[in-house]
């Protein structure tokens, strides 16, 4: 998978892309991760990427013509007419806070595409026209503002990259995270067995694998009933799942 991220601050990634899991996955040539200067498509002395609002306010805005260059050439498009073609079949996503709000369902989608554009805003804002006429999706990582898009462009980068097969050293790996099957994931333990007193659930030392997935299910079930009971109502429940869940809530009624 490619992804070609376009910001202000390209020393911003290098640090997070050189490092675990996702280094290892560039090493192999499972992802490409290219980053674009968009001061290098600007044609002033001074490199300009933004200018003042039209109306008036406060901040700044980043213009339109250096970013459409830039992206346009890196994705060798035609500027005339924009927007790019639409048999071009790359995402061109503009991280905001005004977008749709990321979760596991979004990365598994994403995860489809061989080629994404990641557009990291910055200032008070982009000019409208990107948005119109460049951009085919916005997404935000929640409902809250940062100083600019280069957080959201790794966390995407990381959530869409560990669902690429063998990115993960385990791979089943990211089926069982959480969000991935509808709940939040059930508790891991490790060695020792006993901590300060505190000892791992039996059944994780029977051996008996089918004992242990329904703990597991069940484990999850609870966590999910526990922390995030919203998460119950679109989850895809067997009629056991449902009983167990109806237990949960028959104790706290």
């Amino acid at each position: 998978m490619q992804f070609e991220v376009f910001t202000l601050l390209p020393e911003v990634f290098p640090s997070y892309l050189e490092t675990s899991i996702i280094k290892r996955a560039r090493e192999r040539g499972i992802i490409h991760v290219r980053v674009h200067n968009i001061r290098d498509y600007t044609h002033d002395k001074h490199h300009m990427t933004d200018d003042t609002p039209y109306g008036g306010g406060g901040g700044m805005v980043m213009k339109p013509d250096p970013v459409f260059e830039a992206i346009e050439t890196v994705l060798g498009l035609n500027a005339n007419p924009p927007p790019p073609e639409p048999e071009s079949n790359i995402p061109i996503i503009l991280l905001t806070p005004q977008g749709r709000v990321f979760n596991q369902r979004i990365a598994q989608e994403l995860s489809q595409h061989e080629h994404i554009v990641l557009i990291c805003g910055r200032y008070e804002g982009i000019d409208e026209r990107i948005r119109e006429h460049l951009v085919t999706d916005e997404i935000s990582i929640g409902d809250y503002v940062l100083t600019g898009g280069e957080l959201p462009a790794l966390i995407l980068i990381d959530s869409i990259s560990r669902l690429l097969p063998d990115v993960l050293g385990d791979p089943t790996g990211a089926q069982d995270d959480s969000h991935a099957m509808g709940l939040l994931e059930y508790p891991h333990y490790t060695r020792p067995p006993e901590f300060r007193g505190w000892k791992i659930p039996e059944v994780l030392l029977s051996g008996a694998h089918a004992k242990i997935d329904q703990w597991r299910r069940e484990q999850a079930l609870l966590r999910t009933f526990k922390k995030r009971p919203d998460m119950l109502e679109k989850a895809e429940l067997s009629k056991d799942d449902r009983k167990f869940v109806e237990s949960l809530k028959s104790k706290v009624e």
